[in-house]
């Protein structure tokens, strides 16, 4: 056999080797959500583009959840509830009542089948302890039952949770840097069983909110600094059914809100198209706490601003 021969022979054989073992690890392909993600731009840039629709008032400086014609928003202390137009139809401004485990602290919350979904803990000076999962009537407000928290986890800290509806799954992220921040982690929606978690590449600072919508997740991250008026941003994560990792996607900055303050929570309005996001303003936070006002303020505003979606 000539040279040229042979080698495109032990060339064609190489590839094919390469081609079934790609194959048999489900890497035939660079799709969205396989390969290598730097060599995939679909799977690097935004989903969405976003264009602010309208900005809403609110009771409470942690979370925001839609369902159907109404929201909740759910304060560090407090369970509001917002009738399509944004008016004030319910408030429980004790909502650890029943809580077996004391709590003094929510984070962004999640609505699922007229329930919402919180993660509740007791969090001082940027440590949280005593994590648990806390289902309340999406009604009333007040408690229905609770998930056991899995320690085993490595999670410190609970700032936010969301349902996925396609997995029947619930999802926590956290605040705290360092190894709990780095991850999200799964618990069964039916039984509260802990399943995994999921270590995010290019982990983004400070997590405050997430929520599911349209196959990915969705992470709200304090990471811009409000003192040089710096925005904070929204990110995307996509994971694969058995993963153990997923890569995050800058998906808006968000450098149009009123003021630069402290994003919160996350939710879309599936009606509407729309992003919703909470965001807080006036208040200067340092470890997670209020300490005093910027100028020009003597009290927290905390408000939704809502964007309209538009698929690229």
């Amino acid at each position: 056999m000539k040279k040229k021969a042979l080698t495109a022979a032990i060339l064609g054989l190489a590839l094919s080797v390469s081609a079934t073992a790609m194959a048999a690890t489900g890497m035939s392909g660079l799709s969205p959500l396989e390969g290598r993600p730097e060599d995939n731009a679909k799977q690097m840039l935004p989903k969405a583009t976003y264009k602010l629709e309208s900005v809403h008032q609110v009771e409470g400086r942690q979370g925001v959840a839609s369902e159907g014609d109404y929201f909740w928003v759910s304060g560090s202390k407090t369970l509001a509830k917002y009738d399509k137009n944004w008016n004030l139809i319910e408030i429980n401004k004790t909502p650890f009542e029943g809580y077996s485990i004391p709590s003094n602290h929510i984070g962004d919350i999640d609505v699922y089948n007229n329930e919402i979904y919180v993660g509740a803990e007791n969090f001082m000076d940027g440590v949280g302890k005593d994590i648990q999962i806390a289902i309340h009537d999406a009604d009333t407000l007040k408690l229905k039952r609770t998930f056991s928290f899995e320690p085993a986890s490595g999670q410190e800290e609970c700032s936010g949770i969301a349902v996925n509806p396609d997995t029947q799954t619930v999802w926590m992220c956290s605040w705290v840097g360092e190894e709990s921040g780095r991850y999200l982690y799964e618990y069964d929606l039916k039984t509260g069983k802990y399943l995994r978690k999921v270590h995010l590449q290019c982990p983004p600072q400070w997590v405050q909110g997430m929520a599911y919508y349209n196959g990915s997740f969705y992470l709200t991250a304090d990471d811009g600094t409000a003192d040089e008026v710096e925005p904070d941003h929204v990110y995307r994560v996509d994971i694969q059914p058995g993963a153990s990792n997923a890569t995050v996607v800058l998906e808006r900055t968000l450098d149009d809100v009123t003021f630069q303050g402290e994003i919160e929570g996350i939710t879309f309005n599936k009606a509407k198209k729309q992003m919703l996001v909470h965001y807080n303003r006036g208040s200067r936070i340092v470890l997670g706490m209020v300490k005093g006002f910027y100028p020009g303020y003597d009290k927290e505003i905390s408000e939704v601003f809502c964007y309209d979606i538009k698929k690229k």
